[in-house]
């Protein structure tokens, strides 16, 4: 298993290429920003602003927010799996239409997996619908810069577990990989 060496942080927030883009882990505070972006994010599912909540706060070690001037314009809401205590879930990402195509969310990734609470993990987690290619994209992208595979597998049916009202969803793995925190630089 390759050990990659994540890009270094000079605190606990990432600087983007962007220098007016800040990314952090979220606070309870960010709750009602997150919905908002969350419904200027079609056509991901919109969860209620408790949820938000919970996971801005209770996550928040997993989670990443991204701001801009202020503005919030990335989240990705990610844990750590009860029986799998090496894999880190994502659950949801977001990005706003104004600062897509910056690789903004695998920034986020890396940024969680380079924070001291995300040592251990071996492998990412997440899933995505088959037709959602830049959601896959952007996975792919991260498994490059870890140096590691993404396999896909069906998780989800359609038919057997939503009942025709909801596309299958497919889990992406990502790794094994070994994030050595905080050391040398990698592209991103």
């Amino acid at each position: 298993m390759p050990v990659i060496e994540l890009p270094e942080a000079a605190s606990s927030e990432q600087k983007d290429a962007d220098p007016r883009t800040t990314i952090r882990a979220p606070r309870a505070e960010d709750g009602a920003q997150v919905l908002k972006l969350i419904k200027r994010c079609p056509p991901l599912d919109q969860n209620s602003a408790y949820c938000y909540l919970l996971q801005c706060s209770q996550f928040a070690d997993t989670s990443a927010i991204a701001e801009m001037d202020g503005t919030t314009v990335g989240f990705i809401s990610g844990h750590r799996l009860p029986n799998d205590p090496d894999a880190l879930f994502i659950w949801q990402v977001a990005v706003a239409e104004e600062a897509r195509g910056q690789g903004l969310g695998r920034k986020m990734m890396l940024d969680i997996l380079r924070r001291p609470t995300s040592v251990g993990f071996t492998h990412l987690l997440a899933t995505a619908t088959d037709d959602n290619t830049s959601s896959k994209g952007m996975f792919q992208s991260l498994a490059r810069v870890l140096e590691t595979d993404m396999g896909q597998s069906l998780l989800f049916d359609q038919d057997i577990h939503f009942a025709g009202a909801h596309e299958s969803e497919i889990l992406l793995t990502i790794g094994p990989f070994s994030a050595q925190i905080n050391k040398g630089q990698t592209s991103s």
